[in-house]
């Protein structure tokens, strides 16, 4: 990652197409993004779904949390009628290092897994370290890479207090924090990077704010939108 603004895809182009889908990463590629960020659930049988919300009711024709249904189940349903849920593996082989991966753990217990599958496209499929970030807002996940893989890149999100953030990062040696874009002034983002940290901000979606938000100075911006980036 360069020192550059990171232009980051927002569960791939989520204003262009389904969110968390193989067609929204490839827009995302399309578009020329520095970086997607997913969000990822273990499901009922192991694996890891690319998927944003604890529930299927929202996107899916399926109802009912996420983590109780089967691999198989969920691969019946159709995100907004058309789309299949990814697997995390499916979306690494779809973005194929050609920008980096930022995985949100959003559900319970996805940490170790994800490590398994990282650990296993860095020793087989050339992927390497730099280009996945590890975010979340639950720091019992990121303390889990932490132990399993200090190597990883962690990003702490919030969206209620950067202070805090800094304070969880140090926790876990991270390397970014991931504040909303409604917390940030110019000095908590010269704080944290004072202290070594890369602010990566979510979601910013409208011109005016891009604009402002770049003043600051910040390392990344998380969009719907990302070719106003």
């Amino acid at each position: 990652m360069s020192n550059s603004l990171l232009k980051i895809g927002h569960r791939g182009a989520k204003a262009h197409v389904a969110e968390n889908t193989i067609a929204s990463i490839n827009k995302a590629l399309n578009i020329g993004v520095d970086a997607i960020e997913i969000d990822v659930h273990k499901c009922a049988s192991g694996e890891l779904v690319v998927f944003h919300d604890f529930t299927l009711d929202r996107m899916t024709n399926g109802s009912g949390e996420v983590a109780k249904h089967s691999l198989e189940q969920l691969k019946q349903l159709r995100v907004l009628g058309e789309f299949e849920i990814p697997t995390l593996e499916e979306v690494l082989d779809a973005i194929d290092r050609k920008c980096v991966l930022n995985i949100e753990l959003k559900g319970k217990d996805t940490a170790s897994v994800a490590c398994e599958i990282i650990s296993e496209y860095i020793e087989t499929r050339r992927w390497q370290l730099a280009d996945f970030l590890i975010s979340s807002f639950q720091l019992e996940e990121l303390k889990t890479v932490f132990n399993l893989n200090s190597k990883l890149r962690l990003g702490v999100l919030t969206k209620a207090s950067v202070s805090e953030a800094i304070k969880n990062a140090n926790i876990i040696n991270a390397y970014a924090i991931h504040p909303n874009v409604a917390l940030l002034t110019k000095d908590n983002v010269k704080l944290a990077q004072d202290k070594g940290y890369k602010v990566i901000t979510w979601t910013v979606n409208d011109e005016v704010t891009i604009q402002r938000v770049k003043t600051y100075g910040v390392n990344g911006i998380i969009s719907d939108n990302p070719e106003l980036l």
